[in-house]
């Protein structure tokens, strides 16, 4: 046979072959196809697995992921500070005033509790001048001069001129000591008003002394006074004797500091109506030592460990407070 003769033999049998291949792969296809279906992988026609099938594809993945982040230069520690970066960045921030009610440390917890103690004195402060109608409603006292009635270092509520006055007091609405009996009209274990009175012309705070009796102007009134009350022989001897003007003859209760009238020792001249400034109603023991420390009239006797302890419940109630609430 020629080589021209072989030809066509040769042609035809690669054309077999080549048709019996595509055949193989055509009938490879539904296997294929069925196998991406239930998630198998694909076999041959020989079962081994086909090259490029699903099951390696999962692989190729991950092995691409990491090496596209390294490439890239991002880690994922990165990513999550980036991302809690920004969290904490869009976070809004409470308003001062949330925080001031709601804080439980801090400065914002010390000016909160002194503006509600500052909040507590203006409103008791506010509710004693309306009843009292004068200001301030409660004097402490300094001295010695109304002992043992009235002690030293008590905080003594005085109300206006006039206002709760008894029957038996007269237009100003005060009760003179000698014009009535102590069954009659008593106030701080005696008969008589104690008032509280500031002479313009002199100068110190004012004075809380009891009225003993109503002068009028020019008035001889050595003979209506108490002499035990007094040194003096006649009226020349005492220093506002005529009465300069209409006003009252006062006395501390004291009789060892304050055995004379104010007007026969020369404490005070003849108070005069427009001087009162109260009447005292009440006293609280000792609480007015705190105040006369604030204004340093206190001295630092006997009851500077009660100055202390209130200090110190202050304290001890702030703390408590926080405890609370923390």
């Amino acid at each position: 046979m020629t080589t021209g003769d072989r030809r066509p033999d040769s042609d035809a049998e690669s054309t077999r072959d080549q048709d019996s291949s595509d055949h193989g792969r055509y009938q490879q296809r539904p296997e294929e196809t069925a196998s991406e279906a239930d998630g198998s992988p694909a076999e041959s026609a020989d079962g081994e697995h086909v090259e490029g099938s699903d099951s390696e594809r999962p692989q190729t993945t991950a092995e691409s992921g990491p090496s596209s982040d390294s490439e890239s230069g991002a880690s994922p520690e990165s990513g999550l500070s980036t991302d809690a970066s920004d969290t904490a960045d869009t976070e809004p921030t409470e308003p001062l005033w949330r925080r001031f009610l709601t804080a439980t440390d801090g400065p914002l917890l010390l000016l909160r509790e002194v503006c509600i103690s500052l909040i507590i004195v203006l409103v008791i402060g506010g509710l004693l001048f309306g009843i009292s109608g004068v200001w301030p409603p409660m004097v402490a006292v300094e001295s010695e001069s109304m002992e043992p009635n009235i002690n030293k270092y008590d905080l003594v509520f005085v109300t206006e001129p006039g206002r709760f006055s008894p029957s038996e007091a007269d237009q100003l609405g005060v009760v003179a000591a000698d014009a009535v009996d102590e069954s009659e009209y008593a106030s701080f274990n005696a008969a008589g008003s104690v008032i509280v009175f500031d002479n313009p012309e002199a100068s110190g705070p004012p004075i809380i002394h009891r009225a003993h009796f109503f002068v009028e102007e020019g008035e001889n009134w050595y003979d209506r006074a108490n002499p035990d009350h007094m040194s003096a022989d006649d009226c020349d001897d005492l220093q506002y004797c005529p009465a300069p003007h209409d006003g009252y003859i006062t006395k501390g209760d004291n009789d060892a500091s304050n055995a004379q009238y104010d007007q026969a020792n020369g404490i005070a001249p003849v108070v005069r109506p427009e001087w009162v400034t109260g009447i005292a109603q009440l006293r609280v023991p000792y609480i007015g030592y705190i105040r006369l420390a604030l204004t340093g009239a206190a001295s630092s006797g006997p009851l500077l460990p009660v100055g202390l302890g209130a200090i110190g419940a202050s304290g001890a109630y702030a703390i408590g407070r926080r405890e609370l609430l923390t």
